[in-house]
């Protein structure tokens, strides 16, 4: 992974920007949440400065921000009703941290692994999707519900409705419509968009600049004594007065149960919504740097132990303003930090400039950044990866809207889980009917996990097995198998199959199953399944294996079992007699194993005494079956001799091979002189089919020259021991067309015949 180097003067001038955009803001939202957890204002400032600082000095991530969470805003709430002050909350927080700290030393962040990245993607959208509804007011001038609430209720529609009533104020709808419109056009502008300058700090002083201007307009426009449009931080006279707004734990009720207890609870929230945060800000980032889970808890305890004594709500990982921070071009941690900082140096020194920025001009920063977050391009391509990946990110999203945030990944956790439990269930093994040269074997691979609960389904596939059959029980690629399991295929091996006259193999199983690999099949041509072929039905082996090549679902071999039988004996039931091309191995193209057929290869698939004596050992001696005599399309060699053929140039002069004359030569008895006045100006697409053509008359030439010059394959074909069949292979395809009707020596070709040859 590529290492970020801090403080670099080209990462530091965007870290800075992205900080005081971030910043800008995250003010809001830490009042926002501290109001809508009943907590005092103040309290929301100091959790943003500690995230920023704190949590920012310790952690890991580049892109992440910490501060005051609206997940925990509900819980908060809870507490402090349940604790009774707020100062016991405090308490409660510190503990809470003391146990994410310990979290993050036994590396309990490598849970966050385990998160489906449906659930995540759907978190995403979900703030996204909150994001545009809940500042959709802000942006029109409402003092609706507190901004750090991140869940929709009921009562916002209704409150929506009042909008259109009359209550909106059109100096602050005319501040956010401008920014909108002003960030949309900076976005879709390239030259502006990979500026060092930022849009949303371009926005928030444009907004601070109207307001002087929309004051002069008068009351409908002006804002002036409208607190609730703009921000609001407590203001102090003096220092002292700014220390009196901290508040500090009540450690009189430090062996109250109900402490811990509080405690255990953020810690646990905090942890999850930590990890899920960090996760999906990582996402986001533009270069996909992977977070430390395990070291961002131990930050995050550290943080909320020092939030929790200096009187700050609990911090975590807040997908808000990782996304802001991500979408402002921050490189390092040093914009979190940053963000901190200012925080920080702003409440105490210039609470009352900071008050002057209107929330409407954020509400556009922030509606911008939700249109990245639930893009339709995210909808679209989640419906594309089908119903398992869309609906745990669909529910999610809904859910956590309408809901909150833990609940709402807790129920996407919980549907995702019953796609996979589903899926497992319905597919705990693949089976495929695979012809071997030896006879059709059912092969059953077993999944990854096989547990007792797919005991019923692994029954029902051996049980359908047809009496005689041959199954293969495959576990190479299976991780765990259930006791339940091995029993079922240990009793059905040993009692059920000889009932049924079922042979049951073995291949893969670990040596702790005690199930050691039997293989009661040959996937290869042996001595007595050589002598069983006929020429047709060698045939039709070829044609299944090229149809397998082709389809992409080639036959799964124990090639190093062939290879160790094979060592000493060959027993093939094929000749291949190709081209020398290297994208036509006969193996491969005939989905082969290893001692199935001879290869024979020279240039140009051009017959001779070497190929004749070849082919008559292969034949006579190794007792093949088939003779296939295959050329190709696009064959280079092919294009040489017609070229050498319609033109005065020799083969060393073409292409500098002074041995490959004869062989041009050869494949010229394929081509007539009225064949070079025709095709020496024709289109290249005319050409290359011609050329393919000549491959072909090359192929049927050769088969008959073979029946014909060789007395040894001419008398196995007439006791019908062996049979010439050409062929051609299409190097796009993969496709091999046999020749039939050209054939010498199949079933529906008699050896009568070949006197007419």
């Amino acid at each position: 992974m590529e290492r970020t180097t801090l403080f670099t003067p080209a990462n530091l001038a965007k870290d800075l920007l992205a900080g005081v955009i971030v910043f800008l803001v995250a003010l809001p939202l830490c009042l926002g949440i501290a109001l809508a957890s009943g907590a005092p204002l103040f309290s929301g400032i100091v959790a943003g400065i500690v995230g920023g600082i704190v949590v920012g000095l310790l952690s890991g991530s580049h892109t992440s921000v910490s501060g005051p969470a609206a997940g925990l805003t509900a819980i908060v709430a809870t507490q402090i009703a349940t604790l009774g002050s707020f100062e016991a909350l405090l308490l409660a927080t510190m503990v809470g941290g003391l146990l994410q700290v310990g979290l993050g030393v036994i590396r309990a962040g490598a849970l966050s692994a385990f998160f489906p990245s449906s659930v995540i993607k759907g978190l995403l959208a979900a703030i996204g999707v909150i994001l545009i509804v809940k500042q959709i007011p802000y942006l029109l001038g409402y003092n609706m519900t507190p901004m750090g609430e991140l869940h929709v209720h009921p009562s916002f529609f209704r409150d929506v409705g009042k909008i259109f009533k009359g209550d909106l104020h059109y100096g602050s709808l005319l501040i956010g419509l401008l920014s909108l419109i002003f960030l949309m056009f900076w976005e879709r502008n390239p030259r502006l968009k990979k500026s060092l300058v930022p849009a949303p700090l371009l926005v928030v002083i444009l907004g601070v600049i109207l307001i002087p201007v929309l004051n002069a307009l008068g009351s409908s426009f002006s804002l002036a004594g409208k607190n609730y449009l703009m921000v609001q931080v407590p203001v102090a006279e003096s220092m002292a007065g700014f220390l009196e707004f901290l508040r500090f734990p009540d450690f009189s009720r430090v062996i109250d149960p109900a402490i811990y207890f509080a405690g255990v609870t953020i810690a646990l929230v905090a942890s999850l919504e930590t990890l899920l945060n960090l996760d999906a800000v990582d996402k986001l980032d533009k270069k996909q740097r992977i977070s430390p889970p395990s070291r961002e808890l131990l930050a995050q305890g550290v943080g909320n132990l020092v939030a929790g004594f200096l009187g700050g709500l609990p911090v975590t990982a807040v997908v808000i303003r990782g996304s802001v921070n991500v979408n402002a071009g921050a490189q390092t941690k040093v914009s979190a930090i940053f963000h901190g900082v200012l925080l920080l140096f702003c409440v105490m020194l210039l609470p009352t400039y900071l008050n002057q920025i209107p929330l409407s001009c954020l509400a556009a920063i922030l509606l911008m950044t939700g249109f990245k977050l639930a893009s339709s391009k995210l909808v679209l391509q989640m419906w594309s990866e089908g119903r398992p990946q869309f609906l745990p990110f669909m529910i999610t999203l809904v859910s956590i809207v309408l809901t909150d945030l833990l609940i709402g990944i807790m129920i996407g956790l919980g549907v995702s889980l019953t796609f996979i439990l589903y899926s497992n269930l319905r597919r705990p093994i693949r089976r495929i009917v695979e012809k071997h040269v030896g006879g059709e074997v059912l092969h059953i691979e077993l999944a990854n996990q096989v547990s007792f609960l797919n005991r019923a389904a692994l029954e029902n596939a051996l049980r359908e097995a047809p009496r005689g059959s041959h199954i293969l029980l495959d576990a190479r690629h299976t991780d765990y198998i259930d006791p339940d399991i091995l029993s079922l295929i240990r009793e059905f091996r040993d009692v059920t199959a000889p009932v049924y006259d079922v042979r049951v193999s073995l291949r893969g199983f670990r040596d702790k199953y005690q199930l050691e690999d039997d293989i009661l099949f040959y996937d290869f041509s042996t001595q007595e399944l050589q002598q069983q072929l006929t020429p047709d039905r060698v045939l039709k082996i070829l044609q299944e294996g090229n149809e397998r090549f082709c389809s992409g679902h080639r036959m799964d071999r124990d090639l190093t079992r062939q290879r160790r039988v094979d060592a000493r004996h060959q027993h093939p039931m094929a000749i291949i007699f190709s081209g020398m091309d290297s994208r036509s191995p006969g193996e491969l193209i005939f989905d082969l194993g290893l001692g199935d057929v001879f290869s024979v290869r020279i240039s140009g698939t051009v017959t001779g005494p070497k190929v004749y004596g070849s082919m008559e050992y292969g034949c006579v001696v190794g007792g093949a079956k088939l003779i296939v005599v295959m050329g190709h399309t696009c064959s280079n060699v092919v294009e040489f001799a017609i070229e050498h053929a319609c033109s005065t140039k020799n083969a060393e002069q073409l292409t500098g091979c002074p041995h490959l004359e004869p062989i041009l030569l050869k494949i010229q008895e394929s081509i007539t002189p009225e064949d070079c006045q025709r095709i020496i100006n024709a289109p290249r697409q005319e050409k290359e089919a011609f050329f393919d053509e000549v491959a072909r008359r090359n192929v049927i030439r050769s088969v008959n020259l073979i029946a014909n010059e060789s007395p040894s394959i001419r008398r196995l074909i007439s006791e019908g021991r062996l049979a010439i069949v050409g062929a051609m292979y299409d190097v796009v395809t993969g496709k091999v067309d046999f020749l039939l009707d050209n054939a010498i020596g199949l079933s529906s070709q008699p050896a009568s015949e070949l006197a007419n040859i």
